[in-house]
């Protein structure tokens, strides 16, 4: 007599991973005369690959006579990323770089093993009113970088890749999104995009680097059947498929990359070691950092912790 075969039991499935892992809100720091967003890092989230630092600057109408004043600071082991929407800032470093930044511009400046910068309005754009709105990141630099020599990169507007795609019209500022290059010199895989979506249009944000996130600058935007409004970061879970959708007309940027490992960030210092932290806080205490050509005059000092 046969027997019948056992039959082997199904594979098991595992459910699909929600596509959000978590929302971050922007929390008000005052720089002078502007009042920030800073989203990142906080308490629930320290980075997103290998951005570190993420503030909102504005939007701020500033009266005539008034201006950004960031006076001469260092840095240390990062990228520090400038990105307009309105406004102008003018920047200058201790490698003798003096440039404006403009709307659409991507300011990148390597800070390496040292460098000193400031930011400023212009003296003529103070004598009227004006306007000032943009995003300034932090982007870690990869352990074998952290030491690499300062440099300065500005990159027009015109230079950057534009695509048109479903409703999305995709500025691509750093890496690699959608087929599109920008000639930014990164030192790690990373991607950062100012995207403008029509009402109702739908994005796929792809899934190529492991850690991805969007922030909502301006409208509102669905994900999950969960609605996130301008000022606060959605950060998603690896590898889940993520489509976002805009209720009416939105703005936002996207960002992500593969972590660089643990970092500290003490002031304006970010380091894979505490202890190179504390020979930078040191250096610019004891005045062994270069000073900026131009802005010599004035420097903001180290924070004295109590």
């Amino acid at each position: 007599m046969s027997v019948p075969p056992t039959a082997e039991p199904a594979p098991a499935v595992s459910p699909p991973q929600p596509p959000l892992a978590t929302v971050l809100e922007g929390r008000p720091r005052d720089i002078g005369a502007l009042q920030v967003a800073r989203v990142l890092p906080c308490a629930a989230r320290r980075m997103v690959g290998p951005f570190i630092f993420f503030d909102h600057m504005g939007p701020a109408q500033l009266a005539p006579g008034q201006g950004l004043d960031v006076r001469p600071h260092p840095h240390i082991g990062l990228a520090t990323v400038t990105y307009l929407f309105e406004g102008e800032i003018i920047h200058r470093d201790s490698l003798g770089s003096h440039q404006a930044i403009r709307p659409g511009d991507v300011n990148w400046m390597t800070a390496g093993r040292g460098i000193v910068h400031s930011e400023r309005t212009d003296p003529p754009l103070r004598r009227s009113a004006s306007r000032l709105n943009g995003l300034q990141l932090w982007v870690a630099l990869p352990t074998a970088h952290e030491e690499h020599a300062p440099e300065f990169h500005h990159h027009p507007s015109a230079t950057l890749p534009v695509l048109e795609r479903q409703g999305a019209r995709v500025r691509v500022l750093a890496g690699e999104l959608f087929g599109q290059r920008s000639p930014v010199a990164i030192l790690s895989p990373l991607f950062y995009a100012d995207v403008a979506l029509q009402p109702g249009a739908e994005l796929i944000v792809p899934a190529h680097c492991s850690e991805r996130a969007a922030y909502v600058i301006d409208g509102q935007i669905e994900c999950a059947g969960a609605r996130t409004g301008a000022g606060h970061m959605l950060v998603f879970t690896p590898g889940a498929p993520v489509t976002l959708r805009s209720t009416g007309a939105a703005r936002i940027a996207l960002i992500g990359g593969e972590p660089v490992g643990p970092r500290y960030i003490d002031w304006n210092f970010v380091s894979s070691s505490p202890t190179r932290i504390e020979q930078a806080k040191e250096d610019w205490r004891a005045g062994r950092f270069p000073t900026v050509p131009g802005d010599e005059t004035e420097f903001i000092p180290l924070p004295e912790t109590p």
